[in-house]
């Protein structure tokens, strides 16, 4: 059992065998888009900007949050700060098309 599973296990929820599952269940957990869209130019954060640039999430749920992501290898620490990974950026680059969808359907709601 990593330690993804164990956190999951530990807040109740259920780890699906289908990695998509699995993914949009962590990728559903509260903050976690935030951390990985303020990550998303590439530049190490330290845990103080981070919690500013995600809208002053709590110490507690950015903790929880980036734990999980650097235990399924999206997020790394170094010495700089938080950032992502090569996982963490071609998931990203994954994500941008579904931001410009967003944006569009954002603009226009009625043609939805």
């Amino acid at each position: 059992m990593n330690e993804a599973q164990t956190s999951q296990e530990q807040a109740g929820t259920t780890a699906s065998r289908r990695p998509v599952m699995r993914l949009l269940e962590q990728l559903g957990r509260k903050g976690t888009l935030r951390i990985l869209w303020e990550l998303r130019d590439g530049l190490p954060q330290s845990f103080r900007a981070l919690r500013t640039s995600t809208g002053d999430m709590s110490p507690s749920v950015l903790n929880d949050r980036l734990k999980e992501l650097r235990a399924s290898g999206i997020v790394a620490l170094a010495d700089a700060g938080y950032l992502l990974t090569e996982s963490g950026c071609e998931l990203v680059k994954r994500l941008k098309p579904l931001n410009q969808w967003a944006d569009r359907w954002f603009e226009a709601p009625e043609q939805n």
